[in-house]
C-alpha cells in the first residue's frame, strides 16, 4: 500500500539518486576546487580521465535509473522502491571499495591540505557513508 511514509521514503532515496546523478559531475567536472584534483588535473593521464569520465557517465546513468523506478507510473511499487534504492547504492559502495586496489588513494599527496578531513574521514568516505545510510533511513520509512 502506498501511503505517506512510502512517499517520504521514496523522496530521501530520491535524493540520493539526485546525488548519485550530479555528484560525480559537479565534484570531478564543473566545480573548479575539486575538478582540478581530478579530470582538470595537468598530471593525470589520458587513460586516467577516461576511467573518470566513465565513473561520471556510470553515476549519472545510475542515478538516472534509480529515479526513474521511483517515480515511473507503471509496474508495482515496492519491487521498483527495492530495485531503485539498489541502483542508488552501487556507485558509492563501488566508491568504498575503489579504495580496496593497490595505488589508489582517497586524495592525491599535492591536494590534502585542500581536503579537509571531516569527522576524520575523507570527504568521498563521508558522503558515501551519509548517503549510504539515508538510503536505509528511507527504506525503513517506506516500511512504515
Amino acid at each position: 500500500m502506498v501511503n505517506a511514509w512510502f512517499i517520504l521514503g521514496k523522496v530521501i532515496i530520491s535524493i540520493v539518486a539526485i546525488a548519485t546523478l550530479l555528484g560525480g559531475l559537479l565534484a570531478d567536472f564543473l566545480i573548479p576546487v575539486t575538478a582540478k584534483q581530478h579530470i582538470h588535473n595537468p598530471r593525470w593521464p589520458q587513460h586516467a580521465k577516461f576511467h573518470n569520465g566513465q565513473t561520471i557517465s556510470l553515476g549519472i546513468l545510475l542515478g538516472a535509473v534509480s529515479l526513474w523506478l521511483l517515480w515511473s507510473p507503471t509496474g508495482t511499487a515496492w519491487p521498483r522502491f527495492g530495485a531503485a534504492v539498489v541502483v542508488a547504492s552501487l556507485y558509492w559502495v563501488a566508491l568504498l571499495g575503489a579504495r580496496l586496489f593497490p595505488g589508489t588513494a582517497w586524495v592525491d599527496p599535492e591536494f590534502q591540505v585542500e581536503s579537509p578531513l571531516i569527522l576524520g574521514m575523507p570527504p568521498q568516505l563521508f558522503l558515501s557513508l551519509i548517503l549510504l545510510l539515508l538510503l536505509v533511513i528511507g527504506s525503513i520509512i517506506a516500511s512504515l
